[in-house]
């Protein structure tokens, strides 16, 4: 066991979550922030347990021919981006080896065929959605504290600190989106400063502002700005859409969320829009869909598309298929492959979602996909009356939440779920205990491929094919 304090040589050996590295100690286990593979580095315990330690860089001995500059002057405190500093084909790698234990370790698979992760066409400005936060306590970097510059720390716009979630960064810029989308982050912070406008905090549950939500269309460029408040003081909102028209101009449609709830979500119960229609177009696959400010829709469209022609391509689609498409979304996955197949049905619990797919299939003359607002596992599993009046489905796609399929789901579709299941996830691990289960009940693993929505973090999709044995 090492001593909190102790500082020590370490060889990076391999990479964790949170753009941590790994190394070894006669057997214990040190992780090292912002240490990658292959680094030799001077690190300081910051904390020991029984089984493992956490230690902070202090200096590295020797680079990784790995490591790269990192692009972003936020990179070590801000929470986004912790693989700047890891090269883009050695981030890929490492989403293949997480893939690949997860479905060993969690899952138990000892032998699976998961295939080289399909890596990003653009790896800064590839988002169509950034959330930024207000907070009326502000983290100040080493480089803000060494320039000795007077700075407000009563005031922050911009993402969190890496594991914190009581503090956040003042950022000015960010490489994710799009140079308009910062123009609008930095006139916002001005128009708050300037005129006073109140932070919430949870504590004292009041204020006004709490985040700043910027959808862009990567293939119409629309813009939607939603600010998201505590309470619905509508002539201030006015004068922050009336604000960005005049400095930064350029945005569709500006919208006000009412979040009054604790709960530090950047949606709410109300919704005003101050101009324009409230919702943008984002085109996927040849088709139109209508996003609004709180509906779902893949945040790298680019990879979205790759990762429906990969679930088009594992599904088999046949002409008299029925596919049902759970957690559906805004329905995007649903209309791309709504022509290979006699019908689709999507069951999503977000009734603007639902809206929204529903639109979505109008516009674009789809009448094959029919949109059931309800929870996956009430619609499917309790109620039953959806498959009486829309039939049994010959192919299920998955695209749960990170939190995977809920128990009773798993385990249903394992004793009647049909011969062809694809399985979408944004979290390995919860997606190998549930095809754990789905494996237990008779279905075989024929394929993983990883996918990267997000360059520069630690999180990748993976989409399995699964077929029920015989």
């Amino acid at each position: 066991m090492l001593e909190k304090g102790a500082e020590i040589e370490l060889d990076i050996q391999a990479g964790a979550e949170k753009g941590r590295g790994v190394a070894r100690v006669d057997g214990f286990v040190v992780f090292v922030r912002q240490a990658i593979p292959g680094d030799r580095v001077l690190a300081r315990v910051v904390k020991s347990r029984k089984n493992y330690a956490e230690a902070v860089l202090l200096k590295v001995l020797a680079p990784s021919p790995q490591r790269v500059e990192p692009r972003c002057r936020y990179f070590g405190a801000c929470g986004g981006c912790n693989w700047q500093h890891f090269s883009y084909d050695a981030q890929l790698e490492m989403k293949h080896r997480w893939v690949v234990d997860a479905f060993r370790h969690i899952g138990g698979f000892s032998s699976i065929d998961v295939k080289p992760a399909f890596g990003s066409s653009d790896i800064y400005f590839y988002r169509n959605k950034m959330e930024f936060s207000f907070s009326d306590r502000r983290w100040l970097t080493t480089q803000e504290i060494a320039s000795g510059e007077k700075l407000e720390k009563e005031f922050a716009l911009g993402l969190h600190v890496g594991d914190r979630y009581d503090k956040v960064l003042d950022i000015r810029e960010c490489w994710l989106q799009s140079e308009l989308s910062n123009r609008i982050l930095n006139a916002v912070r001005l128009w708050a400063v300037e005129n006073g406008v109140p932070v919430y905090r949870a504590d004292r549950e009041g204020g006004y502002l709490r985040f700043l939500v910027i959808r862009q269309s990567r293939a119409t460029g629309e813009v939607l700005v939603n600010l998201v408040t505590f309470d619905d003081r509508s002539e201030v909102a006015q004068s922050l859409s009336d604000f960005l028209e005049k400095k930064v101009g350029g945005i569709t449609t500006f919208v006000n969320t009412v979040n009054r709830r604790k709960a530090q979500i950047a949606y709410g119960e109300e919704q005003r829009v101050h101009s324009g229609q409230g919702t943008i177009t984002e085109l996927l696959g040849g088709l139109t869909f209508r996003v609004s400010a709180n509906s779902f829709f893949q945040t790298n469209t680019v990879q979205a598309e790759r990762m429906c022609l990969t679930v088009q391509e594992f599904a088999g689609l046949k002409s008299d298929d029925i596919v049902y498409d759970l957690y559906s979304g805004t329905g995007a996955l649903a209309l791309f492959i709504s022509p290979a197949v006699a019908r689709v049905v999507g069951i999503e619990v977000v009734s603007r979602s639902v809206e929204d797919a529903r639109w979505n299939a109008t516009a674009n003359g789809v009448d094959n996909c029919v949109f059931v607002e309800g929870d996956v596992k009430e619609t499917l599993i309790d109620d039953g009356s959806v498959r009486e009046k829309l039939g049994d489905p010959s192919v299920i796609i998955l695209d749960p939440p990170r939190s995977g399929l809920h128990p009773k789901l798993a385990q249903a579709l394992a004793r009647t779920g049909p011969d062809r299941i694809v399985y979408v996830s944004c979290n390995p691990p919860t997606q190998a205990r549930d095809i754990k289960i789905l494996s237990e009940g008779g279905y075989s693993v024929d394929v993983l491929q990883p996918l990267d929505m997000f360059p520069h973090t630690d999180h990748v999709e993976c989409i399995a094919r699964l077929t029920r044995r015989h």
